[in-house]
């Protein structure tokens, strides 16, 4: 098992990675989610020895590591796939997979797993963007790393191709039964891969906890509107119910709120509905996704909120509408955020 334990990284005088506690169970897929520059890449690197650590430990098998007990890279026994590929050019497909290996049964084997089989002999350059990253996959599975490290595989990739791969990429790991991190901006890609979810903020992991909790039970407002749309509604909590201008739903307070309080409801959580005498909003605007629409609308009361509906319906911006929360199951609820006058 994979322990990291008060881990801190700082590039010169700037703490970078503050505190990072965290155990890696044999096989789990860990995502790391979190805005750009808030360390993410920062802790692959220091868990695979490029980066040194500023304060705590890292724990694997036979080593582990602090400031003062260098591990270099080859020692970890960890495999890195990067969103680059960094695959060798001049190499064939088989050549690359067998990299430094003593025997070639692991490669084929995994060659053959990810559907690589008719391109052992094409060269890197003749490849598509998701065979490529099968290589790399295959590459990396194929020297039988203790744990994987995987920097946003899927970011050079289209979204078609992205939401295929990733479910080969999560199929092969569990496979091989390999324990890895994936870091990814992708919020969807996070919440359906993932065992579990890290959302990190300045370099400090806010939540760490299955994806139904981190997205249903957010710790903070932070992880409550980096993990989807997310609008709050001012109310009153008593006995675990929330009353407010769209209807009383169940709530779980956070941090202990009570009181006057804001509650989190997702474009889901919401009914609309086009209205004259009992309009409680007014529609700001509509974004059309297909399968569904996003609408934005201003309560009465100036409240934003964004609901999701039926591309069916459709209302224009401007429009008068009603909303009303229609969820049974609790809310996550939160003390009351003063909003400027």
């Amino acid at each position: 098992m994979l322990t990291v334990s008060h881990l801190s990284v700082n590039y010169g005088t700037t703490r970078v990675i503050s505190n990072l506690n965290l155990a890696l169970a044999e096989s789990e897929i860990l995502m790391l989610v979190g805005p750009t520059g808030c360390g993410k890449s920062t802790i692959l690197q220091a868990l695979a020895g490029l980066l040194p650590i500023s304060e705590g430990e890292v724990k694997l098998g036979a080593w582990h590591a602090t400031p003062t007990r260098i591990v270099p890279p080859e020692k970890r026994n960890v495999g890195m796939v990067f969103q680059d590929f960094a695959l060798f050019p001049h190499l064939t497909v088989e050549q690359n997979v067998a990299f430094r290996l003593t025997s070639k049964a692991p490669a084929d084997h995994w060659i053959t797993l990810l559907g690589l089989e008719s391109l052992r002999r094409a060269k890197p350059d003749t490849l598509s963007g998701g065979q490529k990253q099968r290589v790399a996959l295959a590459r990396t599975l194929a020297h039988r790393p203790a744990f994987i490290l995987l920097d946003e595989p899927l970011s050079n990739l289209d979204a078609a191709l992205k939401d295929s791969l990733r479910w080969e990429i999560r199929d092969a790991l569990k496979t091989a039964g390999v324990p890895a991190i994936w870091v990814t901006h992708d919020q969807e890609e996070a919440l359906s891969i993932g065992d579990r979810v890290g959302v990190l903020n300045n370099g400090q992991l806010e939540q760490l906890d299955s994806p139904e909790t981190c997205f249903c039970e957010p710790a903070s407002r932070f992880v409550a509107e980096f993990l989807g749309e997310a609008s709050f509604l001012p109310g009153q909590l008593e006995h675990g119910r929330v009353a407010t201008a769209l209807g009383v739903a169940p709530g779980t307070p956070v941090d202990g709120a009570t009181g006057e309080v804001d509650l989190l409801v997702r474009p889901d959580d919401v009914s609309l509905m086009r209205a004259t005498n009992d309009a409680n909003g007014s529609v700001n605007w509509v974004r059309y996704e297909g399968g569904s629409r996003l609408y934005a609308v201003e309560l009465d009361d100036g409240t934003p909120v964004k609901v999701r509906v039926s591309h069916e319906n459709r209302i224009e911006p401007g429009e008068r509408v009603r909303l009303a929360v229609i969820t049974t199951h609790p809310l996550a609820v939160f003390a009351r955020h003063q909003r400027p006058a």
